[in-house]
């Protein structure tokens, strides 16, 4: 039986299916990929991000590529969902749908306060992040986001992660500023004024937007794990049935 593809795109944090544990079970239904961003690998060493990148792999995974059709729901966490707005962008024909959580879409949202302040928080450490060390970075930058003090890095992975993090271009810098015409569900924490923002811009251009627990991961909860089974569901059922 023919199988939707759905294709899930993490954050700055963990990667591939690590990143979505709640999803796992969606494998049973769809064609699910679980990419890894660009500079994002368990044995190389990571790289400076790249927005390009990131959208031209979302791309790749939407191609035909001996399924026999091309195209596929994404779903994407945080800074993810830059690279599958920009796939939505320039391939519409290849994105069925879109379920951005907590969206770091900020360049569309760059003249509103929430972002406005944010970026005004963060811009000076992104502007000497190439003369800090990677633990010094993310030591500054959960102090910053969160307001909380971060242990030392102590295995080999979480050195890597320090440093993934530090390569990570600003959110504020993507080239994304418009919206793509396709089905979206923005889905947040609720405990961001961020977020909310950014959610509430998507909506007023169409999008639908839930909130369910679980802070910056609400893909993590039961609510926002059906949340995200129920919209990628409807809409593969419409689709399903327009093709009958």
């Amino acid at each position: 039986m023919f199988k939707q593809r759905v294709v899930f795109v993490h954050g700055a944090g963990s990667f591939g299916s690590a990143a979505w544990p709640r999803q796992h079970g969606m494998a049973l239904t769809y064609d699910a990929l679980f990419l890894r961003r660009h500079g994002f690998d368990s044995v190389a060493e990571p790289v400076e991000s790249s927005f390009a990148e990131d959208t031209a792999i979302v791309l790749r995974s939407l191609a035909d590529d001996g399924r026999g059709a091309a195209g596929g729901h994404v779903v994407a966490h945080s800074q993810g969902a830059i690279s599958a707005m920009m796939a939505a962008v320039e391939r519409p024909d290849l994105v069925y749908s879109l379920t951005l959580v907590e969206p770091a879409c900020l360049s569309l949202t760059a003249e509103l306060p929430a972002t406005a302040a944010h970026r005004e928080l963060m811009q000076p450490l992104f502007d000497v992040r190439h003369q800090l060390g990677d633990e010094d970075f993310q030591r500054e930058f959960v102090r910053r986001v969160y307001a909380a003090d971060l242990q030392e890095p102590a295995t080999q992975e979480e050195r890597r992660s320090a440093r993934r993090l530090r390569l990570q271009a600003p959110a504020w810098e993507a080239p994304l500023h418009i919206v793509p015409g396709v089905p979206t569900l923005v889905l947040t924490g609720g405990w961001e004024p961020l977020y909310e923002e950014i959610a509430g811009y998507l909506r007023e251009t169409g999008a639908l937007h839930r909130i369910a627990a679980g802070g910056h991961r609400p893909q993590d909860s039961a609510e926002g794990d059906h949340a995200i089974r129920a919209f990628v569901g409807d809409v593969s059922r419409g689709r399903s049935a327009r093709a009958s």
